[in-house]
């Protein structure tokens, strides 16, 4: 059975692309989905800077057909503000709304958005409903176990969001304490699932990082499908390994040394096509030391590129890398 979220058929287990702030930019978007991604957020959207025409918040609606289907995340304190959001998000043209109630950085949670709405769930729940009477699009939303240890609470959230109209839930195996410290914990997400009364689809998320924690906890939490974040970066790779053994019970080669470089230069081009030579090569610099993770003597090399602000050097730097890898990997 295929897993829908109101018309959008994601197929039988779909590997969804989490949204992260400064990360998940349509270049970074781009690889991940030529590697497997089967749904993709954009980095979350300030409310506020939209209704304010911020250009930081405008420029993170930028979507491309090659992404679809996408979703646009928002978030917000102010349930009008976050109707009128809803909006001008839907005017960008995106396959559905993304609601956060998860985020727990602090100049999120202590403005009344993101996980701090698990300590209002009434709040939370007109919000949402606003959210899904302005527009026509599927509305999902992305949360955490509760606030805290003493009110882990999504149960009641799963049911009261179903109530007034989402289409499906993700659920961070954390409480908002707990940062992104400790393990997450799947366990009230199964419960969740096994709750006969809610019928839209459970997407799992957190401490996803391997083939074999995908396949373990897909059987033992019996979720819809899974949310990856941290383990992409540098790394789109994991969604055709994770979707290669779910087919074949057998684990794909990892990425050859060319497949790492060619995968850098395809973000590095997007990244300077979406924002300009200076800046989409600026932009790069944070993902350099991702993409080459376990070479040894790589320090060297990562200097250069992230001191570069010429696209043919980046270009000759990575010929280099090729050469000196493949050599000694040989």
């Amino acid at each position: 059975m295929p897993v829908k979220i109101g018309t959008i058929d994601l197929g039988a287990f779909p590997l969804l692309l989490a949204p992260m702030e400064d990360v998940s930019d349509p270049p970074f978007r781009y690889v991940c989905k030529q590697n497997g991604a089967d749904l993709m957020y954009t980095e979350f959207i300030s409310s506020e800077g939209l209704i304010r025409d911020a250009a930081k918040s405008l420029q993170k609606l930028d979507i491309f057909e090659y992404e679809r289907p996408i979703g646009i995340q928002i978030f917000g304190s102010n349930i009008e503000s976050m109707r009128e959001a809803t909006v001008i998000a839907t005017k960008a043209g995106p396959d559905l709304i993304d609601i956060n109630y998860g985020c727990p950085v602090k100049n999120v949670a202590c403005r009344g958005a993101g996980a701090s709405l698990l300590q209002d769930i009434d709040r939370m729940v007109a919000m949402t409903k606003a959210v899904v009477e302005s527009t026509h699009l599927p509305v999902t939303v992305k949360t955490r176990l509760g606030w805290d240890d003493n009110t882990k609470n999504v149960f009641e959230v799963a049911e009261r969001l179903q109530d007034v109209g989402i289409k499906a839930l993700t659920i961070h195996g954390r409480t908002r304490a707990q940062m992104y410290k400790g393990s997450a914990d799947w366990s009230m997400i199964r419960d969740i699932k096994r709750n006969p009364f809610i019928e839209i689809p459970i997407f799992g998320n957190g401490d996803v990082d391997s083939v074999e924690k995908a396949a373990n906890w897909r059987m033992e939490y019996e979720v819809d499908g899974i949310m990856i974040g941290r383990a992409a970066i540098g790394y789109p790779w994991i969604f055709r390994e994770i979707k290669h053994f779910f087919a074949t019970g057998e684990h794909l080669a990892g990425p050859t040394i060319a497949e790492r470089i060619e995968n850098c230069l395809t973000h590095l081009q997007k990244s300077i096509e979406w924002k300009g030579e200076k800046t989409g090569i600026f932009e790069m610099r944070r993902h350099y030391s991702n993409y080459f993770k376990g070479l040894h003597d790589f320090k060297e090399f990562r200097m250069r590129l992230v001191t570069s602000d010429s696209q043919n050097t980046i270009i000759e730097i990575l010929e280099e890398v090729k050469e000196k890898y493949e050599t000694e990997m040989a």
